[in-house]
């Protein structure tokens, strides 16, 4: 039984301007919830997971996510910049790199896990699938008029 399931709401099937009015009045850790499942059902979709791997593959996939955002929430980056003593500009860069580093060195850890449950193929698509979603969102979120400041940075 699926989260999505639990509201009641056929979301193929919804138009975009109701299921954007549901998604709005969630709790946020719904909101969470909401979107952690779709990104999975998306990705399992997508790489054609044989059924018999996909709960392995959903649990090592919300591990991976679980750890890139850890990863992540170690770098805030300044607003403003500008007002930055150089000193403190290289620090903050230097910050940047490390934290990209590990990024890049837990996907790499995580490849090698993700090819003993699908195929480097799908690995691969796996990763260009993130890439693509990534976009998206943010394609969306420069379309969006300009909430009262609350933008975040990347």
């Amino acid at each position: 039984f699926s989260f999505a399931q639990q509201f009641g709401y056929d979301w193929k099937s919804m138009k975009p301007e109701k299921r954007k009015e549901v998604i709005q009045n969630m709790k946020p850790e719904e909101r969470v919830a909401l979107l952690k499942e779709f990104r999975e059902k998306m990705i399992i979709a997508e790489l054609a997971v044989p059924e018999n791997t996909q709960p392995e593959f959903k649990n090592l996939y919300s591990e991976y996510q679980e750890k890139q955002n850890e990863i992540k929430a170690k770098f805030v980056p300044t607003q403003d910049c500008e007002k930055m003593t150089d000193e403190d500009a290289i620090k903050e860069l230097n910050n940047s790199f490390d934290v990209g580093q590990q990024l890049l060195d837990n996907r790499k850890d995580y490849a090698q896990k993700f090819m003993k449950v699908i195929s480097p193929q799908q690995v691969l698509r796996m990763y260009q699938t993130e890439g693509k979603m990534r976009n998206k969102i943010l394609d969306k979120k420069q379309d969006e008029p300009k909430n009262s400041g609350s933008q975040r940075r990347r």
